[in-house]
């Protein structure tokens, strides 16, 4: 018997966060660890009158490909997912991860080839998005495996991600809602300022320019667990928008490689020093993939203060509440950033112990608490 929570979740991403229309196409794309998941938001979306397909990708096919295939084939953009991107009105990714460290023996380089075929998948995507052409939503499936990462048990970490998606609420709707509401007093502040500056006690010394530049209130809407507010730096600025430092990074887990301990200094701009303490050579590869991958594409603040520990999914870390986070290559068009990449990497930094934001001098939070009057019960 199907956990009735499964339901639950289900009808959340397909009503709430993708706000499921009669007639509307939707496509979800999956691996097959999330089939519990999978088959539940295929009923809700079927209960919806909505027509919907459906893509099983086992991710275990990933390491025999890119161990065997061509460069050309590696390149080769998935027309089937391109074609999704292009029409359908609604995407729903439901991921999971089996083995964190699938592709840790694979050469940077191929992985990079990897990410230039889905540069215009991710592209289209977006760009129909920011347009509200197309509406689309990740989540990601608890198993075993996750936990392990995570280091915790497998019960424990189940009631983790329910936590962190307010599912074991009565009401899970109600409170991302009230969360945006939040989120969007600190919005209108951040809306005034020009500048972010972000320090904390491992170093990081970090500016960003955000004049002129549009913020997106993320209540579950997008990602699920959502729980943040981002924009893009305004890299057209005569400093280049970013500048400084930021260093100790929360581990990361980019492609199924792990990177530790990500030190970055920022000149006009772009990235002018990399280290990282675990595969830095994979992350000076990914660095010079392209031409905008040493520039930022996204600067958020964590707002989701039910996400506590880093469990090294992206989805869950970039949301803890008293982080702020930077993502390098591409940016949201909606935001205003102009920078286009094959890739688009979340690097999360700590603030709960001795950080601060301040924007144009007003210091908005400390220790990881926003303590600005109109936003700090977020």
């Amino acid at each position: 018997m199907r956990d009735l929570r499964l339901d639950k979740w289900a009808h959340v991403l397909v009503n709430y966060s993708l706000a499921a229309k009669k007639g509307q196409k939707a496509f979800i794309i999956g691996c097959t660890e999330a089939m519990p998941l999978i088959e539940a938001a295929y009923e809700q979306f079927v209960l919806a009158g909505v027509h919907v397909e459906y893509m099983i990708r086992p991710k275990h096919f990933l390491e025999f490909f890119l161990n065997h295939a061509s460069c050309e084939q590696i390149s080769t953009t998935s027309q089937v997912r391109l074609f999704a991107a292009e029409n359908y009105d609604l995407i729903l990714h439901i991921r999971s991860d089996g083995n964190a460290k699938l592709l840790s023996h694979i050469p940077p380089q191929k992985i990079g080839l990897m990410n230039n075929g889905e540069k215009p998948i991710l592209e289209t995507q977006l760009e129909r998005a920011a347009k509200g052409a197309l509406r689309w939503c990740l989540t990601m499936f608890p198993i075993p495996a996750m936990a392990q990462e995570g280091e915790m048990g497998s019960h424990e970490y189940e009631e983790f991600v329910l936590n962190a998606c307010f599912l074991n609420e009565p009401d899970p709707v109600a409170l991302w809602q009230d969360l945006g509401r939040k989120q969007a007093s600190l919005i209108a502040v951040l809306e005034t300022k020009r500048e972010l500056h972000f320090q904390n006690a491992q170093g990081t010394d970090l500016r960003i320019n955000i004049e002129g530049m549009k913020w997106e209130n993320c209540e579950g809407r997008i990602n699920f667990p959502d729980g943040e507010v981002f924009t893009g730096p305004n890299l057209r600025a005569r400093d280049g928008g970013v500048n400084g430092i930021v260093r100790k990074s929360l581990p990361t887990v980019y492609r199924n490689v792990e990177v530790q301990d990500i030190e970055l200094v920022f000149r006009n701009g772009a990235v002018v020093e990399a280290k990282a303490s675990k595969n830095e050579a994979f992350l000076r590869e990914m660095i010079a993939l392209d031409g905008g991958a040493k520039s930022v594409g996204e600067i958020a603040l964590g707002t989701n203060y039910n996400i506590k520990n880093c469990t090294k999914q992206t989805l869950f870390d970039e949301k803890i509440g008293g982080t702020f986070h930077l993502a390098l290559g591409k940016g949201y068009p909606e935001t205003g950033n102009t920078n286009v990449s094959a890739i688009h990497w979340d690097i999360v930094f700590d603030l709960r112990c001795g950080g601060t934001v301040h924007a144009d001098d007003e210091l908005i939070s400390k220790d990881g608490v926003f303590v600005h009057p109109s936003f700090k019960t977020i």
